[in-house]
């Protein structure tokens, strides 16, 4: 049996530091791995909250989907154009009509020629959707003192058309001519012809494909 040589509080007080820097060594492991997770888990909660973000719309794609929503439902349903006409012709069995000698022959036609264009393709809808549109894209540009290509995009971006509504910005000596596509998501064909050139500005609607990459089809340009 071995003798114990020295006071009892000796070994103890020994015993009471090691145990207490055990207790410290495991005591900062167990905090970094906590901050470990917590750190991990900040990372994760980051990615996740990075991938949720970029799958949300850009603000000024909702401010321009809000802008068509707003123009859409203060307008009538598609469908009805009330430019082209309807009305009944002449019956085959009707006289002809006839001039009396030396009568001279009227200029203009008797019955209007029908439609064409963007008068006979864009229904009631279009040109009411169409009529909010333009009063407001050419005040805008009328403020528009060098109406460059970057100056009309600029003007164009911060009245919510994105670059993907902006098609063939165009210099045109002093002036600068463009697209734009309105047509809506379920369907449409309606576009905007534009011209930026100051106070003589100007904006008359087009007709595009309707599905597809956007490709004019019928216009009457400014």
């Amino acid at each position: 049996m071995t003798h114990i040589r020295g006071p009892i509080s000796k070994f103890t007080s020994g015993r009471r530091v090691l145990a207490a820097a055990a207790l410290t060594a495991v005591t900062a492991l167990a905090l970094t791995a906590c901050g470990t997770e917590q750190n991990d888990g900040g990372g994760k909660a980051g990615s996740a909250g990075s991938s949720t973000a970029s799958q949300q719309p850009q603000p000024e794609q909702a401010a321009a989907q809000a802008l068509f929503d707003r123009f859409e439902k203060a307008c009538p349903e598609p469908g009805v154009n009330s430019r082209r006409p309807t009305g009944a012709s002449k019956p085959d069995t009707a006289e002809p009509e006839t001039i009396a000698p030396g009568e001279t022959p009227p200029a203009d036609p008797i019955e209007p020629a029908p439609p064409t264009g963007p008068e006979a393709e864009l229904d009631d809808r279009d040109w009411c959707v169409s009529a909010h549109h333009e009063q407001r894209v050419i005040a805008a540009l009328q403020m528009l003192a060098d109406p460059t290509p970057a100056t009309v995009r600029k003007t164009l971006n911060g009245l919510g058309y994105t670059d993907e509504r902006i098609h063939h910005l165009k210099q045109d000596g002093k002036k600068t001519r463009f697209y734009l596509d309105l047509r809506e998501d379920g369907g449409g064909r309606l576009c905007e012809s534009g011209v930026a050139a100051g106070a003589v500005s100007d904006v008359v609607p087009c007709v595009a494909v309707a599905e597809g990459p956007f490709k004019v089809t019928s216009e009457t340009r400014p």
